[in-house]
């Protein structure tokens, strides 16, 4: 059985342990799927994003899931896409490790991620999903949690972007 699958839909409705959030540095919501995560989730996400203080790119910060069906929100900040000649690559593969390391420490069996940083902050989708599945790659072997990751495709072109980079990095 493999860990990883591509998934296309709304990520909002995935009943896993946490969904990842793509989310800005304040934490306090935004377009694309941060926008769609703060609407399903309800005013206390927004409440609980408060309290945290907001996120450097590169980190994330876990929330209860409030009105989703997934139980936690981790909340990462992906890097913007500036010719990747500026830690780009880095930054986002930083995503996925800190997002894994708080699944991990919360005994999170599940978890989806969005295409990071693929929105409005511009990063190359097919780029993208070459650092998610490599990261996945080189993370998953050293910790039997995770044991399902899903990534998320909003459309046939991130979900076509995903499958041809799962293939190059199997999980």
């Amino acid at each position: 059985m493999t860990r990883v699958e591509v998934w296309r839909g709304d990520i909002t409705t995935l009943a896993v342990d946490a969904i990842v959030n793509a989310a800005n540095t304040s934490l306090l919501g935004g377009g694309g799927v941060d926008g769609a995560i703060h609407r399903a989730a309800g005013p206390e996400l927004l409440h609980a994003c408060r309290l945290l203080g907001g996120c450097p790119v590169g980190d994330a910060k876990l929330t209860p899931g409030f009105r989703l069906p997934a139980r936690f929100v981790i909340h990462t900040v992906g890097p913007k896409w500036q010719g990747g000649g500026n830690q780009e690559r880095e930054r986002l593969a930083s995503c996925y490790r800190r997002a894994l390391e708080l699944a991990r420490g919360h005994q999170l069996e599940s978890i989806a991620f969005p295409a990071i940083s693929t929105g409005i902050y511009g990063y190359p989708p097919a780029r993208a999903a070459q650092v998610a599945c490599a990261t996945l790659a080189a993370e998953l072997p050293s910790d039997p949690r995770p044991s399902r990751v899903v990534l998320v495709a909003f459309d046939d072109d991130a979900a076509a972007h995903l499958r041809a980079a799962l293939a190059m990095h199997p999980a």
